[in-house]
Protein backbone atom coordinates (compact mmCIF):
# COMPACT_ATOMS: atom_id res chain seq x y z
CA UNK A 1 0.00 0.00 0.00
CA UNK A 2 1.01 3.58 -0.62
CA UNK A 3 0.24 5.68 2.45
CA UNK A 4 0.02 9.45 2.87
CA UNK A 5 0.16 10.91 6.40
CA UNK A 6 -1.03 14.48 6.90
CA UNK A 7 0.88 16.47 9.53
CA UNK A 8 4.38 17.34 10.57
CA UNK A 9 4.88 16.89 14.33
CA UNK A 10 5.91 14.32 16.89
CA UNK A 11 2.56 12.54 16.68
CA UNK A 12 2.93 12.14 12.92
CA UNK A 13 6.52 10.93 13.30
CA UNK A 14 5.33 8.22 15.72
CA UNK A 15 2.51 7.21 13.35
CA UNK A 16 4.87 7.10 10.35
CA UNK A 17 7.42 5.09 12.34
CA UNK A 18 4.76 2.58 13.38
CA UNK A 19 3.26 2.35 9.88
CA UNK A 20 6.72 1.76 8.40
CA UNK A 21 6.89 -1.50 10.39
CA UNK A 22 3.89 -2.90 8.48
CA UNK A 23 4.69 -5.30 5.63
CA UNK A 24 1.71 -3.70 3.86
CA UNK A 25 3.43 -0.28 3.76
CA UNK A 26 5.08 -0.25 0.35
CA UNK A 27 5.73 3.53 0.38
CA UNK A 28 4.95 6.27 2.92
CA UNK A 29 4.62 9.98 2.18
CA UNK A 30 4.10 12.73 4.74
CA UNK A 31 2.77 16.24 4.12
CA UNK A 32 4.54 18.36 5.17
CA UNK A 33 6.61 16.14 7.51
CA UNK A 34 9.84 17.19 9.23
CA UNK A 35 13.52 16.23 9.41
CA UNK A 36 12.83 13.18 11.60
CA UNK A 37 9.90 11.90 9.58
CA UNK A 38 12.16 12.04 6.51
CA UNK A 39 13.97 8.96 7.87
CA UNK A 40 10.85 6.78 7.42
CA UNK A 41 8.78 8.64 4.80
CA UNK A 42 9.16 10.91 1.80
CA UNK A 43 8.18 14.41 2.89
CA UNK A 44 6.22 16.59 0.49
CA UNK A 45 5.83 20.32 0.98
CA UNK A 46 2.02 20.56 1.14
CA UNK A 47 0.39 22.45 4.05
CA UNK A 48 -1.98 20.49 6.29
CA UNK A 49 -4.94 22.72 5.31
CA UNK A 50 -4.42 22.61 1.53
CA UNK A 51 -6.94 19.85 0.77
CA UNK A 52 -6.95 20.46 -2.99
CA UNK A 53 -3.20 19.98 -3.25
CA UNK A 54 -3.34 16.92 -0.99
CA UNK A 55 -6.06 15.27 -3.08
CA UNK A 56 -4.19 16.09 -6.30
CA UNK A 57 -0.99 14.55 -4.90
CA UNK A 58 -2.86 11.47 -3.65
CA UNK A 59 -4.33 10.90 -7.11
CA UNK A 60 -0.98 11.42 -8.86
CA UNK A 61 0.77 8.92 -6.57
CA UNK A 62 -2.14 6.44 -6.50
CA UNK A 63 -2.30 6.62 -2.71
CA UNK A 64 -4.19 3.70 -1.14
CA UNK A 65 -4.64 5.16 2.36
CA UNK A 66 -4.50 8.67 3.81
CA UNK A 67 -4.08 9.19 7.56
CA UNK A 68 -5.22 12.66 8.66
CA UNK A 69 -3.57 13.25 12.04
CA UNK A 70 -3.97 16.90 13.22
CA UNK A 71 -7.15 18.46 14.64
CA UNK A 72 -7.53 21.48 12.33
CA UNK A 73 -7.81 19.59 9.00
CA UNK A 74 -10.11 17.00 10.58
CA UNK A 75 -12.45 19.69 11.90
CA UNK A 76 -12.38 21.43 8.50
CA UNK A 77 -13.36 18.31 6.56
CA UNK A 78 -10.12 16.79 5.22
CA UNK A 79 -11.48 13.24 5.38
CA UNK A 80 -14.63 14.35 3.53
CA UNK A 81 -12.45 15.85 0.77
CA UNK A 82 -10.50 12.62 0.28
CA UNK A 83 -13.62 10.46 0.35
CA UNK A 84 -15.32 12.72 -2.21
CA UNK A 85 -12.35 12.03 -4.50
CA UNK A 86 -12.67 8.27 -3.97
CA UNK A 87 -9.60 8.01 -1.72
CA UNK A 88 -9.60 5.93 1.49
CA UNK A 89 -8.93 8.10 4.53
CA UNK A 90 -8.52 7.35 8.24
CA UNK A 91 -10.05 9.86 10.62
CA UNK A 92 -13.46 11.27 11.48
CA UNK A 93 -15.48 13.18 8.92
CA UNK A 94 -16.20 16.85 9.62
CA UNK A 95 -19.57 16.19 11.25
CA UNK A 96 -17.92 13.77 13.72
CA UNK A 97 -14.73 15.78 14.33
CA UNK A 98 -16.99 18.37 15.99
CA UNK A 99 -16.58 16.17 19.07
CA UNK A 100 -13.29 18.04 19.52
CA UNK A 101 -14.01 21.06 17.34
CA UNK A 102 -16.69 22.42 19.68
CA UNK A 103 -16.45 22.16 23.46
CA UNK A 104 -20.09 23.26 23.70
CA UNK A 105 -21.19 20.43 21.38
CA UNK A 106 -19.29 17.79 23.35
CA UNK A 107 -20.60 19.04 26.71
CA UNK A 108 -24.18 19.09 25.40
CA UNK A 109 -23.70 15.55 24.02
CA UNK A 110 -22.51 14.27 27.39
CA UNK A 111 -25.38 15.97 29.18
CA UNK A 112 -27.96 14.54 26.76
CA UNK A 113 -26.65 10.97 26.97
CA UNK A 114 -25.72 10.89 30.67
CA UNK A 115 -21.95 10.63 30.19
CA UNK A 116 -20.18 11.76 33.40
CA UNK A 117 -18.58 15.23 33.12
CA UNK A 118 -18.30 18.47 35.09
CA UNK A 119 -21.29 20.81 35.44
CA UNK A 120 -21.09 23.69 32.95
CA UNK A 121 -22.70 26.69 31.28
CA UNK A 122 -22.13 28.00 27.75
CA UNK A 123 -21.90 31.70 26.84
CA UNK A 124 -21.91 33.55 23.51
CA UNK A 125 -21.26 37.04 24.93
CA UNK A 126 -18.69 38.32 27.43
CA UNK A 127 -21.44 40.25 29.25
CA UNK A 128 -23.42 37.09 30.00
CA UNK A 129 -20.29 35.22 31.09
CA UNK A 130 -19.20 38.04 33.42
CA UNK A 131 -22.65 38.23 34.96
CA UNK A 132 -22.60 34.49 35.66
CA UNK A 133 -19.14 34.75 37.26
CA UNK A 134 -20.41 37.24 39.85
CA UNK A 135 -21.87 34.35 41.85
CA UNK A 136 -20.24 31.22 40.38
CA UNK A 137 -18.07 29.16 42.74
CA UNK A 138 -14.30 29.38 42.34
CA UNK A 139 -11.92 27.93 41.34
CA UNK A 140 -13.56 27.61 37.94
CA UNK A 141 -12.50 26.60 34.42
CA UNK A 142 -12.94 28.61 31.21
CA UNK A 143 -12.68 26.83 27.86
CA UNK A 144 -12.61 28.32 24.38
CA UNK A 145 -15.30 26.51 22.39
CA UNK A 146 -13.16 26.01 19.28
CA UNK A 147 -9.72 24.56 18.55
CA UNK A 148 -6.86 26.39 20.29
CA UNK A 149 -3.80 24.12 19.91
CA UNK A 150 -4.62 22.46 23.21
CA UNK A 151 -4.09 25.73 25.07
CA UNK A 152 -7.57 27.29 25.20
CA UNK A 153 -8.29 26.20 28.78
CA UNK A 154 -7.90 28.63 31.69
CA UNK A 155 -8.02 27.44 35.29
CA UNK A 156 -9.03 30.45 37.39
CA UNK A 157 -8.53 30.36 41.16
CA UNK A 158 -10.26 33.67 41.92
CA UNK A 159 -13.25 35.59 40.59
CA UNK A 160 -10.88 38.30 39.34
CA UNK A 161 -8.83 35.74 37.39
CA UNK A 162 -12.02 34.37 35.88
CA UNK A 163 -13.16 37.80 34.74
CA UNK A 164 -9.73 38.46 33.26
CA UNK A 165 -9.99 35.08 31.53
CA UNK A 166 -13.25 36.09 29.85
CA UNK A 167 -11.49 39.20 28.58
CA UNK A 168 -8.56 37.10 27.28
CA UNK A 169 -10.77 34.63 25.43
CA UNK A 170 -13.73 36.70 24.24
CA UNK A 171 -12.52 40.30 23.97
CA UNK A 172 -8.76 40.10 23.35
CA UNK A 173 -9.31 37.01 21.16
CA UNK A 174 -6.07 35.37 22.27
CA UNK A 175 -7.20 32.21 20.47
CA UNK A 176 -9.02 33.94 17.63
CA UNK A 177 -12.52 32.82 16.75
CA UNK A 178 -12.14 29.78 19.05
CA UNK A 179 -13.12 32.14 21.87
CA UNK A 180 -16.28 33.52 20.26
CA UNK A 181 -18.16 31.11 22.51
CA UNK A 182 -16.86 29.80 25.83
CA UNK A 183 -17.75 27.01 28.22
CA UNK A 184 -17.55 27.85 31.93
CA UNK A 185 -17.06 24.62 33.83
CA UNK A 186 -16.98 23.35 37.39
CA UNK A 187 -13.41 22.81 38.61
CA UNK A 188 -12.69 19.13 39.22
CA UNK A 189 -9.89 17.66 41.33
CA UNK A 190 -8.20 14.30 40.99
CA UNK A 191 -5.70 12.48 38.80
CA UNK A 192 -5.78 13.15 35.08
CA UNK A 193 -5.54 10.20 32.70
CA UNK A 194 -5.52 10.07 28.91
CA UNK A 195 -7.03 7.08 27.13
CA UNK A 196 -6.83 6.76 23.35
CA UNK A 197 -9.15 4.48 21.41
CA UNK A 198 -9.79 3.23 17.89
CA UNK A 199 -13.40 3.50 16.68
CA UNK A 200 -15.12 2.16 13.54
CA UNK A 201 -18.50 3.84 14.03
CA UNK A 202 -19.95 1.21 16.34
CA UNK A 203 -17.09 -0.77 17.91
CA UNK A 204 -14.43 0.75 20.17
CA UNK A 205 -11.02 -0.73 20.97
CA UNK A 206 -9.32 1.02 23.87
CA UNK A 207 -5.57 1.55 23.81
CA UNK A 208 -3.32 1.58 26.86
CA UNK A 209 -3.57 4.53 29.27
CA UNK A 210 -1.20 7.48 29.47
CA UNK A 211 -0.73 10.71 31.40
CA UNK A 212 0.38 14.03 29.94
CA UNK A 213 2.12 16.99 31.57
CA UNK A 214 0.72 20.22 30.11
CA UNK A 215 2.43 22.96 32.11
CA UNK A 216 5.71 24.39 30.85
CA UNK A 217 7.71 24.20 34.08
CA UNK A 218 8.51 21.67 36.80
CA UNK A 219 5.88 21.16 39.47
CA UNK A 220 3.09 21.94 37.00
CA UNK A 221 4.02 25.61 37.04
CA UNK A 222 4.07 27.99 34.07
CA UNK A 223 1.80 28.29 31.08
CA UNK A 224 -0.20 25.57 29.37
CA UNK A 225 1.59 23.95 26.43
CA UNK A 226 0.82 21.31 23.84
CA UNK A 227 2.45 18.81 26.22
CA UNK A 228 5.90 18.60 27.85
CA UNK A 229 6.02 14.84 28.31
CA UNK A 230 3.99 11.79 29.10
CA UNK A 231 4.11 8.27 30.47
CA UNK A 232 2.23 5.02 29.86
CA UNK A 233 0.52 3.20 31.46
CA UNK A 234 -0.97 5.27 34.27
CA UNK A 235 -0.68 3.42 37.61
CA UNK A 236 -3.84 5.23 38.70
CA UNK A 237 -5.95 3.76 35.89
CA UNK A 238 -7.02 0.52 37.55
CA UNK A 239 -8.99 -2.41 36.14
CA UNK A 240 -12.00 -1.22 38.13
CA UNK A 241 -11.80 2.28 36.61
CA UNK A 242 -11.33 0.79 33.15
CA UNK A 243 -14.47 -1.34 33.52
CA UNK A 244 -16.50 1.68 34.69
CA UNK A 245 -15.28 3.83 31.80
CA UNK A 246 -16.03 1.17 29.20
CA UNK A 247 -19.62 0.92 30.44
CA UNK A 248 -20.39 4.56 31.22
CA UNK A 249 -18.07 6.64 29.01
CA UNK A 250 -16.37 4.92 26.07
CA UNK A 251 -19.12 2.89 24.39
CA UNK A 252 -21.83 5.44 25.31
CA UNK A 253 -19.84 8.14 23.49
CA UNK A 254 -19.58 6.05 20.32
CA UNK A 255 -23.28 5.17 20.54
CA UNK A 256 -24.24 8.81 21.17
CA UNK A 257 -22.37 10.02 18.09
CA UNK A 258 -24.04 7.37 15.95
CA UNK A 259 -27.46 8.26 17.40
CA UNK A 260 -26.82 11.90 16.46
CA UNK A 261 -26.11 10.93 12.84
CA UNK A 262 -22.41 11.66 13.32
CA UNK A 263 -20.85 8.19 12.98
CA UNK A 264 -17.31 8.42 14.32
CA UNK A 265 -14.48 6.54 12.61
CA UNK A 266 -10.91 7.17 13.71
CA UNK A 267 -9.37 7.88 17.11
CA UNK A 268 -11.23 9.25 20.12
CA UNK A 269 -8.97 10.58 22.84
CA UNK A 270 -10.66 10.57 26.25
CA UNK A 271 -9.21 13.08 28.70
CA UNK A 272 -10.39 11.84 32.08
CA UNK A 273 -10.38 13.18 35.63
CA UNK A 274 -10.43 10.51 38.33
CA UNK A 275 -12.56 12.34 40.92
CA UNK A 276 -13.83 11.20 44.31
CA UNK A 277 -17.20 10.72 42.59
CA UNK A 278 -15.71 8.49 39.91
CA UNK A 279 -14.14 9.09 36.47
CA UNK A 280 -15.46 12.06 34.50
CA UNK A 281 -14.67 13.36 31.02
CA UNK A 282 -12.50 16.47 30.96
CA UNK A 283 -12.36 16.66 27.17
CA UNK A 284 -12.54 14.72 23.95
CA UNK A 285 -10.03 14.90 21.13
CA UNK A 286 -10.91 13.51 17.71
CA UNK A 287 -7.39 12.25 16.92
CA UNK A 288 -4.21 10.82 18.42
CA UNK A 289 -2.86 12.91 21.32
CA UNK A 290 0.54 14.54 21.21
CA UNK A 291 2.77 13.48 22.99
CA UNK A 292 0.62 10.54 24.21
CA UNK A 293 1.05 8.83 20.84
CA UNK A 294 4.82 8.73 21.40
CA UNK A 295 4.42 6.42 24.42
CA UNK A 296 1.35 4.44 23.32
CA UNK A 297 2.41 3.30 19.83
CA UNK A 298 5.84 1.94 20.88
CA UNK A 299 3.93 -0.41 23.23
CA UNK A 300 1.35 -1.52 20.65
CA UNK A 301 1.80 -5.03 19.22
CA UNK A 302 -0.63 -4.77 16.30
CA UNK A 303 0.09 -3.77 12.72
CA UNK A 304 -1.30 -0.22 12.75
CA UNK A 305 -2.18 -0.34 9.04
CA UNK A 306 -4.49 -3.29 9.74
CA UNK A 307 -6.17 -1.31 12.52
CA UNK A 308 -6.60 1.77 10.30
CA UNK A 309 -8.27 -0.35 7.63
CA UNK A 310 -10.54 -2.07 10.18
CA UNK A 311 -11.74 1.31 11.42
CA UNK A 312 -12.56 2.43 7.88
CA UNK A 313 -14.23 -0.87 6.94
CA UNK A 314 -16.26 -1.25 10.14
CA UNK A 315 -14.53 -4.50 11.09
CA UNK A 316 -12.83 -3.39 14.30
CA UNK A 317 -14.76 -6.06 16.22
CA UNK A 318 -12.43 -8.57 14.54
CA UNK A 319 -9.27 -6.87 15.90
CA UNK A 320 -7.65 -8.04 19.13
CA UNK A 321 -5.79 -4.89 20.17
CA UNK A 322 -2.73 -5.80 22.24
CA UNK A 323 0.03 -3.95 24.09
CA UNK A 324 3.32 -5.11 25.58
CA UNK A 325 3.44 -5.57 29.33
CA UNK A 326 6.01 -2.83 29.77
CA UNK A 327 6.13 0.95 30.19
CA UNK A 328 7.18 4.06 28.26
CA UNK A 329 8.12 7.62 29.17
CA UNK A 330 8.50 10.56 26.76
CA UNK A 331 10.34 13.75 27.72
CA UNK A 332 9.85 16.70 25.37
CA UNK A 333 12.94 18.73 24.52
CA UNK A 334 11.69 22.24 23.83
CA UNK A 335 13.12 25.62 22.86
CA UNK A 336 13.69 27.74 25.95
CA UNK A 337 10.93 30.33 26.16
CA UNK A 338 8.21 28.02 24.78
CA UNK A 339 5.23 28.47 24.63
CA UNK A 340 5.72 32.23 24.27
CA UNK A 341 8.89 33.58 22.66
CA UNK A 342 11.76 31.40 21.50
CA UNK A 343 14.45 31.25 18.84
CA UNK A 344 14.73 28.60 16.11
CA UNK A 345 17.40 27.38 13.71
CA UNK A 346 19.89 25.85 16.16
CA UNK A 347 21.79 22.76 15.03
CA UNK A 348 20.74 19.56 16.84
CA UNK A 349 23.56 17.19 17.79
CA UNK A 350 23.48 13.62 19.08
CA UNK A 351 20.54 12.21 17.11
CA UNK A 352 22.68 9.34 15.81
CA UNK A 353 23.08 8.10 19.40
CA UNK A 354 19.65 6.48 19.04
CA UNK A 355 20.64 4.41 16.01
CA UNK A 356 20.44 0.72 16.77
CA UNK A 357 19.41 1.21 20.40
CA UNK A 358 16.37 -0.95 21.00
CA UNK A 359 13.76 0.63 23.26
CA UNK A 360 14.98 4.21 22.72
CA UNK A 361 13.29 6.57 20.26
CA UNK A 362 13.47 10.22 19.31
CA UNK A 363 10.34 11.59 17.64
CA UNK A 364 10.73 14.96 15.91
CA UNK A 365 8.12 17.62 16.66
CA UNK A 366 9.76 20.79 15.35
CA UNK A 367 12.80 20.17 13.17
CA UNK A 368 13.94 20.76 9.60
CA UNK A 369 17.04 20.57 7.44
CA UNK A 370 18.97 23.80 6.91
CA UNK A 371 20.73 24.81 3.71
CA UNK A 372 23.77 22.74 4.70
CA UNK A 373 21.67 19.64 5.29
CA UNK A 374 22.02 19.79 9.08
CA UNK A 375 19.01 19.10 11.31
CA UNK A 376 17.99 22.28 13.15
CA UNK A 377 15.27 23.34 15.58
CA UNK A 378 12.08 24.61 13.97
CA UNK A 379 9.48 24.96 16.71
CA UNK A 380 8.65 25.34 20.39
CA UNK A 381 8.54 21.63 20.99
CA UNK A 382 11.53 20.18 19.15
CA UNK A 383 11.91 16.50 20.04
CA UNK A 384 10.17 13.82 22.09
CA UNK A 385 12.69 11.46 23.67
CA UNK A 386 10.92 8.18 24.45
CA UNK A 387 12.28 5.13 26.24
CA UNK A 388 10.81 1.79 27.24
CA UNK A 389 11.38 -0.09 30.47
CA UNK A 390 10.08 -3.10 32.35
CA UNK A 391 8.48 -0.68 34.83
CA UNK A 392 7.55 3.00 34.72
CA UNK A 393 10.48 3.85 36.96
CA UNK A 394 12.85 2.03 34.60
CA UNK A 395 11.36 3.79 31.58
CA UNK A 396 11.64 7.18 33.29
CA UNK A 397 15.28 6.57 34.18
CA UNK A 398 16.04 5.47 30.62
CA UNK A 399 14.23 8.43 29.03
CA UNK A 400 16.07 11.02 31.12
CA UNK A 401 19.39 9.31 30.42
CA UNK A 402 18.62 9.52 26.69
CA UNK A 403 17.84 13.26 26.87
CA UNK A 404 21.50 13.80 27.68
CA UNK A 405 22.54 12.35 24.32
CA UNK A 406 21.06 15.34 22.51
CA UNK A 407 22.22 18.94 22.53
CA UNK A 408 21.09 22.19 20.91
CA UNK A 409 21.61 25.81 21.88
CA UNK A 410 18.43 26.61 23.81
CA UNK A 411 17.40 23.12 24.89
CA UNK A 412 14.81 23.11 27.66
CA UNK A 413 12.84 20.34 29.38
CA UNK A 414 10.90 19.54 32.50
CA UNK A 415 12.75 17.31 34.96
CA UNK A 416 9.71 15.81 36.67
CA UNK A 417 7.90 13.96 33.89
CA UNK A 418 6.38 10.90 35.49
CA UNK A 419 7.35 11.94 38.99
CA UNK A 420 3.86 10.80 40.06
CA UNK A 421 5.13 7.29 39.32
CA UNK A 422 7.28 7.49 42.43
CA UNK A 423 4.21 8.39 44.48
CA UNK A 424 1.98 5.60 43.17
Amino acid sequence: MKILIIGGGGREHAIAWKAAQSPKAEKIYCAPGNAGIASVAECVNIPVMDFDAQVKFAKEKAIDLVVVAPDDPLAAGAVDAFEAAGIRAFGPRKNAAILEGSKAFSKDLMKKYGIPTAAYETFDTPQAALAYLETAPVPIVLKADGLALGKGVLICNTREEAKEGVKTLMLDKQFGSAGDRIVVEQFMTGREVSVLSFVDGKTIRVMTSAQDHKRAKDGDQGLNTGGMGTFSPSPFYTAEIDAYCREHIYQPTVDAMRAEGREFKGVIFFGLMLTEDGPKVLEYNARFGDPETQVVLPRMKNDIVDVFNACIDGTLDQVDLQFDDNAAVCVVLASDGYPEHYEKGFVISGLDAFDGKDGYYVFHAGSKFNADGATVTNGGRVLGVTALGDTLKDARKNAYAATEWITFANKYMRHDIGKAIDEA
